[in-house]
């Protein structure tokens, strides 16, 4: 799907999932080189930075979270000219709905600009496509922080997975931004050359963004470190507790069922068995055997 905006003699066009003529039709308009043509055909794996006469290309992947079943990286391509500006995408996003609205608000209501040249289209897209991650990582310091209170709360067992799962997301949030700043510095010497050196404080503001991010990914996995950590401690007392228990139940019955042992073995004299309440008798020395032991343990502080 083709969506084209202008605004004061620049003009954005958007294709989400574009087709094949669509694609045609833009590299016949803007010229384009077919190898940026072919690039766009599909999604590339890798982010990249090429400069050409009249416009620089541009590849970056964003995480994509919590959106559906399967996690994947969101692909969106710039074609950037001096008053064009081209986003290739190949799914929905939020962000680019968001600032086409106010591209087209601006345009409708004749108020403020953009900029001189598309450079600052880009510039105000990526700022919002940082700042969204930014939001997406500040859900991810809450489930932090709830999943810190639930396991201070005794739900240590319960949190394994819910540490796992923040773990993969963060670790699929840093996979993704990886090459991120690599590319926006080899962007940054092209944006001089095509766009001017008074553009040179916007490419470095970019700069800026990705380094809060990728900030933030860094705090929120230290974050995340320290409460894994915790929570296996936490998981490893507890169940040295319960071992230390059964262990003391153990060595306490021990003693009584061998007393009980020796009263079942079948000699010409045995002591006790025959009399009168003879059967509480027994069961009276295996309690006092029981709490002896029991009484023992607690003046240890075993128990």
């Amino acid at each position: 799907m083709l969506t084209k905006h202008t605004n004061r003699g620049l003009t954005w066009i958007d294709l989400e999932s574009p087709t094949q003529d669509e694609i045609r039709s833009i590299a016949k308009n803007y010229n384009l080189n077919p190898l940026v043509v072919h690039e766009l055909s599909a999604p590339t794996l890798k982010p990249k930075v090429d400069l050409y006469q009249d416009f620089i290309y541009l590849i970056l992947h964003f995480p994509h979270l919590r959106r559906s079943s399967e996690e994947h990286d969101q692909e969106i391509d710039f074609i950037i000219g001096k008053k064009f500006l081209i986003t290739v995408r190949y799914s929905t996003n939020e962000t680019l709905h968001y600032v086409a609205k106010m591209f087209d608000t601006s345009a409708t209501l004749d108020k403020g600009t953009f900029g001189p040249h598309a450079g600052y289209i880009f510039f105000f897209i990526l700022s919002k496509l940082y700042e969204s991650l930014s939001h997406e990582l500040d859900s991810v310091r809450e489930s932090l922080s709830s999943i810190e209170e639930r396991i201070f709360n005794g739900e240590e067992r319960a949190m394994v997975m819910s540490l796992s799962r923040v773990s993969r997301d963060l670790l699929y949030f840093r996979r993704s931004l990886a090459l991120h700043q690599d590319v926006l510095e080899s962007f940054e010497i092209a944006g001089k050359k095509l766009l001017g050196a008074p553009f040179a404080f916007h490419l470095r503001t970019l700069i800026g963004d990705y380094s809060r991010v990728e900030h933030a990914v860094a705090s929120n996995v230290a974050f995340l470190s320290e409460l894994r950590e915790t929570n296996n401690a936490l998981l490893s007392t507890k169940q040295n507790e319960i071992m230390k228990t059964l262990t003391i139940l153990a060595f306490i019955a021990l003693p009584a069922t061998t007393v009980l042992s020796l009263f079942q073995i079948e000699t010409v004299s045995r002591p006790i068995v025959g009399l009168p309440l003879d059967f509480w008798i027994l069961a009276s020395l295996v309690g006092c055997i029981a709490f002896g032991l029991y009484t023992w343990f607690k003046r240890k502080r075993w128990l």
